[in-house]
């Protein structure tokens, strides 16, 4: 049954039902989730992902793949890859970006500009793909080559331990029982210096009514 997140009155607002759940609010379906963000609604129990933020790094015929980016995990990245502590953005910690594989190491960084992000550009880091186009875009890096000699692209970076994975079909059927929102990403969201409040201000930041759920207390049965 879809899930249905506005009902009755919420924070004293009368809402109305949705008649059917729209993971991507009205919008056309876009033919990949590449790059975008996964907004855990409400329904979601699992303490691996309620009210987290994903962004989604491959998508496609035979799954997916995605990192929690609002998960601190404790670490520090100096006590891992020492030679990405400065470029980490605070906390600069390993993010827990997932239960699976949590023994593999994922970089996203923040460059400076689109002209170093260009293919062949001296500043392009080594393993460089693109997630989020921005001026200041951002993408995967391979993180076993030395950043030094071009950390002065670097203008932010989030190592991530695991991910979070799907098989074939999974993560469509997940936004069919109403798991997650669809919205587009921006490029501070995956290096956010506050990244536990990342739920609320994603989904505030979309007006209408996920900027209700927005609101949504953590225990609701405690409202």
């Amino acid at each position: 049954m879809p899930f249905r997140p506005l009902m009755g009155h919420h924070l004293g607002v009368p809402i109305e039902p949705f008649s059917e759940f729209d993971p991507f609010g009205g919008d056309p379906e876009p033919p990949t989730l590449v790059g975008r963000l996964l907004i855990a609604t409400p329904a979601v129990e699992d303490p691996n992902f309620r009210r987290r933020v994903i962004l989604v790094l491959d998508h496609g015929l035979h799954g997916a793949m995605g990192v929690v980016i609002d998960r601190p995990g404790g670490v520090a990245v100096d006590q891992l890859l020492p030679q990405w502590h400065d470029l980490a953005t605070a906390p600069a910690e390993l993010f827990t970006g997932g239960p699976v594989s949590r023994n593999s190491l994922i970089g996203l960084v923040r460059l400076a500009g689109r002209d170093v992000a260009a293919e062949g550009s001296p500043g392009c880091p080594a393993g460089w793909r693109l997630l989020v186009d921005d001026d200041r875009p951002v993408g995967t890096v391979d993180l076993g080559t030395d950043p030094a000699p071009v950390a002065g692209s670097i203008v932010g970076a989030r190592l991530f331990s695991g991910y979070a994975g799907w098989e074939t079909g999974q993560l469509e059927d997940e936004l069919e029982e109403g798991s997650w929102y669809v919205v587009s990403a921006e490029a501070r969201d995956p290096v956010s210096a506050d990244p536990e409040g990342l739920w609320r201000r994603v989904l505030r930041r979309q007006g209408g009514a996920l900027a209700l759920v927005s609101g949504y207390p953590s225990d609701p049965a405690a409202n």
